[in-house]
């Protein structure tokens, strides 16, 4: 959305000027008069060069607002206040900008929920949706206090399955860096020294040194590749086929596809169940879901529950022909539906599964650990002892 600059006199003669979110010059026009600013001049701001990924805005950030704002609308302050108060002691200046544009945008009469839809990379289509249903239902600080509480656990569980990734990760590059250390520091220096005595050399030794030869001949054509492989990736990855291929393996893979399963569930069944709770009907809950379910494949299973019940069967069948969720899961959801109850149902399951998270990160911790450790002592063991064996040779030809 442009960012317009304006300067002005208010209905007492002062001076002021300012910046502004809108969607054009005239409804910036229309923002400054319903707050009794005397425009003078309004022009576009020039655009700036930045380069950042998504917001630059931390999600924790995000649920520390949503809980606070919950907090101050529920204890009867009024919206435009709670906001001011809230983006005066924002750490992030990010955020601090986007929620003053996001007061400006109520004073200017626009409702709420309209204003957290014009800021999309922060606050999504779930948010503004929730908000809405709020405002609607005349119940905004209800609505907020579950919307900070999904966040919390959705935040919450995010970081459970990165920080399962963390150790695995450093073990597996600091094992790569010590193998490829000594293949390119310690082995060249054996390699000079077998050169002097001019004896044969046994065949484990051969294959270590000519990987040894190659890296250090190599190394630069072999970064290149490595550079080219990872970019490759990421614009495969962008693809529709190619995200879907990979999101798929995910689900199916041996070691990961079990944490990656049980937090999809999670997530779903937590979405699904906040906005219904929150008033959000049934067709527009899922296709939300669809959108922040974050794997393709999940993705695809709950759109064919949106097509499913718009022609009015029930959303268990296409969940249970998808095979992603478990037969627990669509069984419960099945009981849901039918009692009247899916909301609660899907906030239990949600509860159970990130649970079932906890256990699966302790269980990859655990299988994963003495594995890489094994393989690095595998790895390093056999490279000292290919470059030690013509020692042992001389030393029994000497014997």
């Amino acid at each position: 959305m442009p960012v317009f600059e304006y300067k002005g006199k208010t209905l007492a003669g002062a001076a002021v000027q300012g910046e502004l979110s809108a969607h054009s010059r005239e409804e910036m026009e229309r923002i400054l008069r319903q707050n009794r600013i005397l425009v003078s001049t309004i022009r576009k701001k020039p655009a700036e060069l930045k380069i950042k990924l998504g917001s630059g805005i931390k999600k924790v950030d995000i649920s520390r607002f949503t809980r606070q704002f919950a907090t101050m609308i529920g204890a009867g302050l009024p919206m435009v206040q709670c906001l001011e108060i809230l983006s005066a002691q924002m750490e992030s200046k990010e955020l601090c900008r986007i929620i003053n544009e996001v007061k400006e945008s109520v004073q200017g009469g626009s409702t709420l929920s309209e204003a957290l839809s014009r800021h999309p990379k922060v606050f999504d289509q779930l948010y503004s949706n929730m908000v809405e249903a709020g405002e609607m239902g005349g119940a905004l600080d209800t609505i907020l206090v579950r919307l900070a509480v999904y966040r919390e656990k959705a935040d919450t569980l995010v970081r459970k399955v990165k920080g399962a990734m963390v150790y695995p990760t450093v073990v597996c590059v600091v094992a790569i860096g010590v193998t490829f250390a000594m293949l390119t520091f310690v082995v060249p220096t054996f390699a000079k020294m077998f050169g002097g005595l001019g004896a044969e050399l046994p065949k484990p030794t051969l294959m270590v040194l000519a990987v040894s030869n190659f890296l250090r001949h190599n190394i630069l054509m072999l970064f290149i590749g490595l550079i080219s492989a990872i970019v490759g990736f990421i614009y495969w990855i962008k693809t529709e086929s190619g995200r879907a291929m990979f999101d798929s393996f995910l689900l199916k893979s041996p070691v990961f596809g079990n944490l990656v399963r049980k937090s999809a569930v999670a997530r779903f069944t937590r979405t699904l169940g906040t906005l219904l709770s929150s008033g959000v009907s049934i067709l527009d809950a899922l296709e939300i879901t669809a959108k922040t379910a974050g794997n393709v494949v999940i993705a695809k299973a709950i759109k064919g529950s949106v097509l499913a019940i718009a022609e009015g069967d029930t959303i268990t069948a296409p969940l249970k022909e998808s095979g992603v969720f478990p037969p627990m899961v669509t069984q419960m959801i099945s009981v849901g539906e039918k009692t009247g109850g899916l909301d609660d149902m899907l906030s239990k399951i949600a509860d159970f599964y990130d649970e079932e998270v906890d256990e699966a990160v302790s269980a990859l911790t655990s299988l994963i650990e003495p594995v890489i450790i094994v393989f690095m002592g595998i790895v390093i063991g056999a490279i000292m002892i290919a470059m030690y064996l013509p020692m042992f040779d001389i030393i029994g030809k000497i014997g």
